[in-house]
């Protein structure tokens, strides 16, 4: 006979499966996840490429903030303000903060950043909520490689004018590869470099089990796949 705690857990671990496996199909549904061969910004040579540019229907940004809300919920963040990187993080921020309050009953203010910093009007780098002292934020990213735009650029302008504390990153897709010049992946970097947590909705492995279960057809680019994590991913 399986106790009661035995089966909540059974039941959570089918539940977060079931999740993940519709957050995979719904990124391929949307053109989102793509397999073929890509080249990244860190210079990898890729089988597989997220580009969160093309959720470009609105109600497909209202399924994706409740994707990232639930993932806020279901870790008991709590924080001020959702930040977007520009660009495409800004949509990202904005439905993940409607969802926190039409599904969850959750203000947050947003904001995002500007590529260059404003000399007039308001001023600063950023556009929303004008970030102060202490403000607690969320970041609301896409996916996670090397890590290098959080290095050079966001984390830079969030601590740039004022003394804000980084509650967490949120990210769509973790690619678990090597960080610059480390064998960790960009997440345990950044979490040890910066004390910033990282949750994730789904990861590449996540990714290949849904190829390999046939959630998603791929199987053909599977061999690629193994071959590049051999290779950029973190042991």
């Amino acid at each position: 006979m399986i106790s009661d705690s035995v089966g909540i857990i059974i039941i959570r671990v089918v539940y977060v499966l079931k999740s993940k496996e519709e957050f995979i199909k719904f990124m391929v549904e949307c053109g989102v996840l793509s397999f073929g061969r890509f080249t990244l910004r860190s210079g990898r040579e890729s089988p597989y490429f997220l580009n969160t540019g093309n959720y470009k229907k609105c109600v497909q940004l209202i399924k994706l903030g409740e994707f990232y809300s639930d993932c806020i919920i279901e870790n008991s963040l709590e924080f001020d303000t959702l930040m977007g990187p520009s660009y495409k993080g800004v949509p990202l921020a904005i439905s993940t903060g409607i969802s926190l309050y039409t599904k969850h009953g959750i203000a947050v203010d947003y904001c995002f950043d500007r590529k260059t910093k404003k000399k007039h009007g308001e001023g600063g780098y950023f556009v929303g909520n004008q970030l102060s002292n202490d403000e607690r934020i969320v970041i609301i990213e896409d996916v996670i490689t090397s890590g290098l735009s959080l290095r050079e650029e966001i984390i830079p302008k969030l601590k740039m004018d004022s003394d804000v504390s980084i509650i967490a990153l949120i990210i769509s897709v973790d690619r678990m590869e090597k960080s610059i010049n480390s064998e960790l992946t960009a997440r345990q970097q950044i979490e040890i470099d910066y004390g910033i947590k990282t949750y994730t909705l789904v990861n590449i492995f996540d990714i290949i089990n849904a190829i390999e279960n046939s959630i998603i057809e791929g199987k053909e680019y599977l061999p690629d796949m193994y071959k590049y994590i051999e290779k950029y991913g973190a042991k």
